[in-house]
């Protein structure tokens, strides 16, 4: 197997676990541990290890610490003053997949696109089920869209957020 095929598989394989992920939060409001804590550590791994990777080893270790902090200290603030989570930790920790794997520059065009598209989702979500506003609909789908838009066309969230890799 050539490096190209291998470059394939690794992609259709975060493809395919972004799109599980997607299905189980839609189902079920969780992103569990036992996927998204290994996604992120196979996303390291690939990344430092192998050398083979989306990224360099540094912004793969900085995508990870970024991604969960970018959803960590807002919830964090949001719990302090309404006294309950404005987000689930999932999503913190699937950010922080999505960091170990495409690196620290990828982040912010991926919340770019997960909150354009989690807010027309969300309000379409919410009027499908009939609920209020202030209710609480699934956020991972829309981080793992804006992940694999990252992947296949980078240079779509390059030309909305040009960032220079360190």
């Amino acid at each position: 197997m050539d490096h190209l095929e291998i470059a394939y598989l690794v992609d259709a394989l975060f493809i395919m676990v972004l799109m599980y992920l997607a299905f189980v939060d839609l189902r079920s409001f969780r992103l569990p541990n036992a996927i998204t804590l290994p996604f992120m550590i196979a996303g390291l791994s690939l990344n430092v290890f192998s050398g083979a990777g989306f990224t360099n080893p540094q912004s793969a270790l900085i995508g990870a610490l970024l991604g969960y902090a970018l959803l960590w200290i807002p919830n964090f603030l949001y719990r302090l003053l309404k006294k309950r989570d404005g987000i689930g930790m999932g999503d913190a920790k699937l950010l922080a997949a999505l960091g170990a794997w495409l690196g620290w520059d990828s982040l912010p065009g991926i919340l770019l696109i997960a909150s354009i598209s989690g807010l027309i989702g969300g309000i379409l979500w919410l009027k499908w089920h009939k609920h209020r506003y202030s209710q609480a609909f699934p956020f991972g789908p829309f981080l793992c869209i804006a992940g694999i838009i990252q992947l296949l066309w980078p240079q779509f969230l390059n030309i909305i957020l040009p960032i220079q890799q360190i």
